[in-house]
This record gives structure tokens, sequence and C-alpha cells, in this order.
């Protein structure tokens, strides 16, 4: 069972400005760990998901509904969502999941709980390395509900385990053109103190939005606000892209997370991890 954000850290994030660049839709529960805790928190979208087009993901859920695979794998709640919001429309509609299912982590596994459906399989560490590496070897078609940006990594090590990996795109991923204002005179005023990042893909969106504005000679004299990703994957596309990690989450969830910028900016935190 998924555990919830407690309320019994009142307090270790007092004063601090923090930005969310989640979805605006998906930041609710960050949001409010981080209010909880005495946090303004600032949420910029980074990116924007849209739907994928309905004739490519629809034949794959009528399949999955029909038993002809014998996994479907999910990598994050937003694939959840896409996928059962087909399945209760159209040909598809009123028949569930005929396969094991694999979630790539305790939060997108509880999207699917709260859908009726208990995961056959979550990895112990919460990323698409350890679900390759957690899935048994056998034959037969894998359908893989993902972001279209999402990278190939997971596709080459179920080939390698003997599965036929059949992707789909779930939803699309859009980079945002520019942040709130609000976040943008926070960061020229020096008033940011972390940016969180909950994936690769909002890195990227990020940095293409304010990439420049990080770099402004305001900015880097007043303050660079700390950089705290919630996993291995998301830090690494921080750091290629020229950002300066100050913390990961451990565990790689939005609860780790929020450990994580305790660590980075609760009373008498100063060192970087």
């Amino acid at each position: 069972m998924t555990r919830r954000l407690a309320r019994t850290d009142a307090g270790t994030l007092a004063g601090r400005t923090i930005v969310v660049t989640r979805p605006r839709a998906q930041s609710g529960d960050l949001v409010r760990a981080l209010e909880a805790r005495g946090a303004r928190a600032l949420v910029a979208p980074a990116i924007r998901l849209v739907p994928a087009p309905a004739k490519a993901l629809d034949p794959a859920v009528d399949a999955a509904a029909a038993g002809r695979f014998a996994w479907v794998v999910f990598t994050s709640a937003a694939g959840v969502e896409a996928v059962f919001d087909r399945l209760r429309s159209g040909r598809a509609r009123r028949r569930s999941l005929r396969a094991k299912v694999a979630a790539v982590g305790e939060g997108t596994a509880a999207s699917l709980r709260a859908r009726g459906v208990r995961p056959d399989l979550v990895p112990a560490t919460f990323t698409t390395e350890a679900l390759g590496r957690a899935m048994p070897r056998g034959r037969g078609e894998v359908l893989l509900a993902r972001a279209d940006v999402a990278p190939e990594g997971l596709e080459r090590a179920l080939s390698a385990k003997g599965w036929s990996p059949v992707r789909v795109d779930a939803y699309r991923t859009r980079d945002v053109r520019t942040l709130p204002r609000t976040v943008q005179r926070a960061l020229l005023r020096g008033e940011v103190d972390a940016v969180t990042f909950t994936s690769a893909s909002t890195v990227r969106g990020f940095v293409r939005a304010a990439g420049p504005m990080l770099r402004h000679p305001v900015v880097q004299r007043r303050h660079v606000p700390a950089v705290v990703c919630i996993g291995p994957v998301t830090s690494r596309e921080a750091r290629l892209a020229g950002l300066q990690v100050r913390a990961v989450g451990r565990p790689h969830t939005i609860e780790g997370l929020v450990a994580a910028l305790e660590r980075t900016l609760g009373a008498g935190a100063n060192a970087k991890e």
C-alpha cells in the first residue's frame, strides 16, 4: 500500500521557496507535501502531456483486453491513465486487461490499484532499468504503453530476456514555451531555494524555458537554486544539461524527493550530496 505523505515534519522547510516542474495536474501531492512542511511551492510546469492518437493506442488496448499480450508494462501513472481511459471507451468498453501487469514504481502501482488492478511486478528500485532486470525471462509479446519521448532501454532489456516488446505511445510530451511570471520574478529576485525535477522530460523542458534566465548575471549573483531530482535517470539528465544536482530522492518517489529537499534545505543542511 502506498504511504501517504505525512504531516509529521511540519516546518522542516519553513521559509523555503521551491519550484515544482511537474505538469499542473500531477503536481498536487508534491505541492501539498511541501506546503505541509512550511514551504512556498511555485508550480511551473516544464512540460504538458497531450493524448496520443487513438488510432494507434486503441488497437493495442483492444489486443490487451483480448489476451494477446503476456504482460502490459507501465512506466508512469500518466500511461496508466491513458490506457484505462481508452479501455473504458470505444470497442474496449467494459473489458479489462487480460495480461500480467508490471509497474515501474509505487506511484504507477498506486494508479493501477486505484483502478482495481493489482500489479504482478514492481521492482525494488523504481527505475526502468530495475524494471527490465526484474522482469522474468519468457516468450510472447509485451505491451509497453509509454511517453513518446521515453528512451528505448527497456525494450532492449525485454528483448534480451526473450520477450517481443510492442511499444505504443500512450501520451505525448510537449515542452512549455515560458515559465509563469511569478516564477520568473522569484528566480530573478533570488528567492527560489530549489527546483525539483521528477522526470528527464521536465529537466529538458525547464532548461529550454528557463536556461537563459538561470545563467542571467542577476540570478548568478544573488542565488542559484539547488537542483533536487526524484531519481538517477532524472539526475543524469540534469547533469547532462549542465545543472549541478544537490540531492536525489531515496526512494525514487515523491516522498523520497521531499526527504531529499529536507536533507538539502532543512536546518543544518549545508553539505552537497
